[in-house]
């Protein structure tokens, strides 16, 4: 584990690989977070899911910010979906129940940057 110094630059050599959630495996590369840096108050990994791939619903919380690299991501909200596209990014605000997947072709590859940072005890996963 990494441990950032706060009175110089702290270089993150690589990331974690973190177990994902949902049907299929989805790479978790984290860079900043609990796992990787010791850090709680954000998380910034790198996410690579394929198609066919989803998770339980969640409510989360912690803001949860998305950028997509590559190919689309679906969130599923209360309301209804929005599909994400390469360019995009979307904001899952903390308490809104929200679920991800890439049911498109090639799947999807994106940023995600969560404030505070990921923790399984607060993400709420749907049982």
């Amino acid at each position: 584990m990494l441990r950032c110094n706060t009175t110089m630059p702290t270089l993150i050599p690589h990331p974690a690989r973190i177990e994902s959630a949902g049907t299929k495996i989805k790479i978790i590369e984290e860079y900043v977070g609990r796992v990787n840096s010791s850090t709680t108050g954000v998380s910034v990994a790198h996410m690579r899911s394929p198609e066919g791939w989803e998770e339980p619903g969640q409510t989360p919380e912690f803001d949860e910010y998305t950028i997509v690299l590559h190919g689309t991501l679906r969130v599923q909200h209360q309301s209804g979906a929005l599909d994400v596209a390469a360019g995009q990014a979307v904001l899952a605000s903390r308490g809104e129940w929200i679920r991800y997947s890439t049911p498109f072709s090639g799947g999807a590859e994106y940023i995600a940057v969560c404030l505070p940072a990921f923790s399984p005890q607060t993400v709420h996963r749907d049982l």
